[in-house]
């Protein structure tokens, strides 16, 4: 039998595996009894861990989500999946914070791995962010996050510009979008009584949040009509690509934001996003989409679709051919 701290640390990591376990499940993967299982849930539970019990037949145990923070496992080839993303942290709102954690996981890491992380050392230029320090920023992201999801009023203190004093606002949070290195707030401006986009870094919240309300219809049916109509050129025309897409990516809008300088990129969850961007052809829009290793769901226009399938089959019939065996032109 295993020493009970050993025993506590592989049950703790199949309880992370998967979303359930039976009691005799477990047991039989620990080589011990089913009381013995049920002393170490207990001994998780006095150290913060919070485990949940279904009773009945088909009941078993649940790690589930706690008010705290506790301590977790990662297997090899997750920490060194863990170093290079934090590694690649490029947007300025997170990037003090991914470098701290980088350096907390390494201070614990054991020598192998320690030389592994070393070896795949990733060095990101990040461009400068001339708004607030990082943690802040990443504070006041998560709090209007979740107003966001819970449609609770704003209240914030808002700067236009470095040389004008804040302003008080109240607002309807709608979309938060990342637009090249800055954040920024699509809400309903409930004092000018319009739609109005804010630079999170030119923010300061004041707690509490307001009353519930309701969504509104935004105008031009979407997040990436209204934001694109409101960055335009000095001279007032639409600075725009002659061809513009939506799509959908299965990655973090950090990872994405980087390399989406014209774009929009907007979170739609900690690993998927959507992109609006643009190209001088329909082609080259489809192959810069493709460029992202990560599936791609293409939203519109039908001339994106119609692209991107043109691509494909061009790909296709470029590995169908033998290497070679070209033909040769016609003289």
């Amino acid at each position: 039998m295993q020493k009970t701290s050993s025993r506590l640390l592989a049950l703790l990591s199949l309880l992370q595996a998967r979303p359930e376990w039976s009691g005799d499940d477990l047991a039989e993967r620990l080589e011990v009894t089913v009381r013995t299982v049920r002393r170490d849930i207990d001994r998780l539970r006095a150290l913060g861990y919070p485990v949940a019990t279904d009773k009945g037949p088909g009941g078993g145990y649940r790690l589930r989500p706690g008010s705290q923070m506790p301590p977790l496992l990662f297997d090899d080839e997750q920490v060194i999946a863990l170093a290079v993303a934090l590694q690649s942290t490029a947007h300025p709102a997170i990037a003090e914070d991914a470098d701290r954690a980088l350096a907390t996981i390494r201070n614990v890491l054991p020598p192998r791995l320690r030389q592994r992380m070393d070896a795949l050392h990733v060095t990101t230029v990040r461009p400068p962010d001339p708004g607030a320090p990082p943690a802040r920023a990443l504070d006041l992201l998560t709090t209007v996050s979740t107003a966001i999801q819970r449609r609770e009023v704003l209240r914030l203190d808002y700067t236009p510009h470095q040389e004008a004093p804040p302003q008080r606002r109240c607002v309807e949070p709608h979309h938060l979008v990342a637009r090249r290195t800055h954040w920024y707030l699509l809400a309903w401006d409930l004092d000018r009584d319009d739609w109005r986009t804010f630079r999170t870094d030119r923010m300061t919240l004041r707690t509490p949040t307001g009353p519930r309300f309701t969504v509104r219809e935004l105008p031009g049916g979407d997040v990436s009509t209204f934001v694109t109509s409101r960055f335009r050129g000095s001279d007032g025309t639409e600075a725009a690509w002659p061809c513009q897409g939506e799509a959908i990516l299965d990655l973090p809008a950090s990872e994405v934001l980087p390399h989406t300088a014209d774009g929009i990129v907007e979170p739609l969850g900690p690993t998927r996003c959507r992109v609006i961007t643009g190209s001088w052809s329909w082609a080259a829009l489809a192959a810069g989409l493709g460029r992202f290793d990560a599936n791609l769901h293409v939203i519109g226009p039908p001339a994106l679709h119609e692209a991107c399938a043109a691509l494909a089959r061009r790909y296709a019939a470029a590995t169908a051919t033998e290497p070679g065996r070209l033909d040769e032109p016609n003289r």
